[in-house]
This record gives C-alpha cells, sequence and structure tokens, in this order.
C-alpha cells in the first residue's frame, strides 16, 4: 500500500478512535481508577504469589542495611542478584513496606505508585476526554512497569505534579516532589525545567532549599549523619559507575542515546549526542512570550517526560511509563493538531513501544532487533523530535490557545 493512501487512512481510523474517549463510559473516573487499580494488584500478585520479585527485595532491603549501617549499594548475593542504584533517602521511603510480608508489601507498594501517577494525570489542566486518553493508552506501560516492581511510575508522576502544582502556585508542594524525587532517583531532577513557569520564583527556590535539607538528613532518624553523608557519596560513585555499565547492556540504554550507539558500534562520549539535544530541548525556553501560554507549558511538560527517558543510559523497558505518558500528553495537546503523521507516530508508539515486551509481538522481532537496538525507544524519539520542531516553530497566543503558522489548521 502506497504512504499517500496508507497516511490518510490511518488518521480516518484515529479520529474515529478518539472520539470513543468522548463517550461518557470510557472517560468515567470510576472505570478507570477501578482498571488502574486492577492492572496494580494483578501485576504485584501475580509475580509476589510466583516469588518473582527480585526489584522488591533490593528496595526491601536498602531499609534493613541502613538500620544495620551496611553500604546501600553493595553486592548482597544471599538476598538479591543486582544492587540498588536508589538515592539513601529510599531507605526510609520504603520502610512502612518493608515492614510487611513480600506480597503484601509489593502490592501496597505498587498500589502507591499506580494511584499517584493516576491522580498526577487528573490534576492536568486538560478536559476529561484528553486525561482519559493518556489514561488508556498508558494502561499496558504501567502494567509492565507493575510487573517488574519499578517506581518509574512514581517519577512519572512526581514530575507531573511538579507541574501541576506550579501551575496551581503551590510551589512549597512542588519543590516537595522535585526534591524528593531527585534525592530518591536523578530523574526527578527534570522538575526544574518549570522554573521558569512559577509565578513565585524565588518562594520556589526557598522551598527547595528547605525540603533538600529536610529531605537530606530524613534518614538520619533510621541511622547516622556520618552514615547517611557517607551513603549519598558513595551513590554519587555508583551512578558513574552504573553508567559505564549501561551503555552496551541489553536490558539498559532503552533509550535514543541507546539506539545510536548500539546500531553504530562505536566507542564516543554520548556528550555527540546529548548536547544537540540539550540544545534542542532548552532553545524553546528562549521563546519568552509563550510561556503565557498553557499550551505550550503542557508542551514542555511532554517534552521533559520524553526527554529524561530518552537521554539516560539507565532508561529500562518499565521506564517507559515516564515516556510514553509524555507521548500520549503530546498527541493530546499538539499545535499540528490529529494529522496523518502525527496519528501514524502514536500508533507507531503504542505498537513498538508498549506492545514489543508483550507476548503479542513475534520473539524472533523482538529478540533479534528490538532488544539489541533498543528500538522500543524509536517512536518516543521520532515524536520527541516532531514535538520539539513545533515548540521550535509554532506561535503562541497570550492566552491557552496556540495560533499556528502558515499551512497548520487548529484541532476542533
Amino acid at each position: 500500500m502506497k504512504y499517500d493512501v496508507l497516511l490518510p487512512r490511518i488518521h480516518i481510523h484515529m479520529n474515529r478512535f478518539s472520539s470513543f474517549f468522548r463517550k461518557p463510559l470510557w472517560r468515567d473516573n470510576r472505570l478507570l481508577l477501578a482498571l488502574w487499580l486492577a492492572v496494580a494488584v494483578a501485576g504485584s500478585l501475580i509475580k509476589g504469589l510466583r516469588g518473582s520479585y527480585n526489584n522488591y527485595l533490593i528496595f526491601k532491603g536498602t531499609f534493613f542495611h541502613a538500620l544495620d549501617g551496611l553500604t546501600l549499594f553493595g553486592s548482597y548475593p544471599a538476598e538479591y542478584a543486582d544492587s540498588n542504584h536508589y538515592g539513601p533517602l529510599f531507605s526510609l521511603f520504603i520502610a512502612p513496606f518493608a515492614l510487611m510480608t513480600d506480597v503484601v508489601g509489593i502490592t501496597a507498594l505498587m498500589v502507591l505508585c499506580t494511584l499517584a501517577l493516576y491522580f498526577s494525570v487528573r490534576s492536568l489542566p486538560l478536559d476529561d476526554g484528553k486525561k482519559a486518553f493518556v489514561l488508556w493508552f498508558t494502561l499496558n506501560e504501567l502494567f509492565t512497569a507493575v510487573a517488574m516492581q519499578q517506581l518509574n511510575i512514581l517519577v512519572a508522576a512526581g514530575i507531573i505534579l511538579s507541574f501541576s502544582l506550579i501551575e496551581r502556585e503551590r510551589d512549597f508542594w512542588a519543590a516537595f516532589f522535585i526534591v524528593l524525587m531527585t534525592l530518591i532517583k536523578l530523574y526527578g531532577i527534570v522538575g526544574l525545567a518549570f522554573f521558569f513557569f512559577s509565578r513565585h520564583k524565588m518562594r520556589l527556590v526557598l522551598s527547595m532549599l528547605f525540603w533538600g535539607v529536610a529531605l537530606f538528613v530524613a534518614p538520619m532518624a533510621i541511622s547516622s549523619p556520618g552514615y547517611v553523608v557517607s551513603q549519598y557519596a558513595a551513590w554519587i560513585a555508583d551512578i558513574g559507575s552504573k553508567n559505564g555499565d549501561n551503555l552496551m547492556s541489553l536490558y539498559q540504554n532503552i533509550s535514543l542515546l541507546g539506539i545510536v550507539r548500539k546500531v553504530s558500534g562505536g566507542t564516543y562520549s554520548d556528550l555527540w549526542v546529548i548536547i544537540p539535544g540539550l540544545v534542542l530541548f532548552t532553545g524553546p525556553y528562549f521563546r519568552v512570550s509563550a510561556w503565557r501560554s498553557l499550551s505550550f507549558r503542557l508542551s514542555m511538560l511532554a517534552s521533559v517526560l520524553l526527554f529524561v527517558v530518552l537521554f539516560s543510559t539507565g532508561s529500562e523497558s518499565s521506564s517507559y511509563i515516564i515516556a510514553l505518558t509524555g507521548a500520549a500528553l503530546w498527541w493530546t495537546i499538539t499545535p499540528t493538531g490529529h494529522t496523518p503523521l502525527n496519528n501514524a507516530l502514536i500508533i507507531f508508539a503504542f505498537v513498538l513501544t508498549s506492545l514489543s515486551p508483550t507476548d503479542i509481538f513475534p520473539r524472533a522481532i523482538r529478540e533479534g532487533y528490538i532488544l539489541p537496538y533498543a528500538l522500543k525507544a524509536l517512536p518516543c524519539a521520532l515524536i520527541w523530535l516532531k514535538l520539539t520542531w513545533e515548540m521550535w516553530r509554532c506561535r503562541y497566543d497570550s492566552g491557552h490557545s496556540p495560533a499556528y503558522l502558515q499551512g497548520f489548521t487548529p484541532v476542533p
């Protein structure tokens, strides 16, 4: 089938598909919440009852190792495979769950993470149909992250909540989520990208200083000051070491960085990719007049959610609950409308990014091409480049609706 015939057909079917989310039943909050909780509980129990929860054992171990004054970043083969890479604050965060039985602890943790992401999406300044689309679109990826007992669900929630709270002028609590997620997993630092959108920048800075001190010392409640300081130093060293280990790993560096490295097979510094990426990412900030537009700010949120995964060597399959949330958000707000190209990109993301880890996808393709070349990242990389182009080129008015360059038509 020719390209010029295929794209219009995709466009027609996607328009029909999007109308699905305008029907009251499918955007009903209770139905969506029930489905998300069902995924959290089912995914946890499937792994928990099988005894397949190594990541949770790592999480749980950080609490008991902190109590005993042991390093948080060492190898403990008698307890679990691999090692911990979360910050010292995580040892305190995980404490209530570590004290539960394993299956209950896993389930409670995943339910908390799921509720956090669900309500963070609900907090966005979007109509109910667009929120419903984001929640339906990411449902399968949520299951992937839950099954792997991953905190990336909570990271996505923290990034979105920091944006939403700044929008609502609740900078004190926005600062809390930025600092909390940064001290647990460095991904959270991207919440600083919304600093320029704050109407109370000094309040935000002072709040981050307050929470930075409060949360830095918080793990001392279960250990000692000297131990906590030493573990933060060890964490920084661990991050540097892990970065080198990730570069050609089959299950790590599933990112734009990973695609370039694994396809080229080259030995070079990732800065050759990261620096151009940072230029593309930060360029739209110079369009100061666009900051007043809600559409522009939401576009920046989508860009942040994609960027943090695409430009990290630590990205793995479960990290894409963050990136796909950004991709779904982009599709609901793109100033270029639901064109055949945009519809093709979001379908490509669902098929390759979301479905490739499942048994629906042919195993030979998954193991022969997708894993070795980090191709799960490809659709999100294309969406991020398209989104970045829009943020560089599209004009935004002073209100909530984008104005369009010549050749574009607004979304109805």
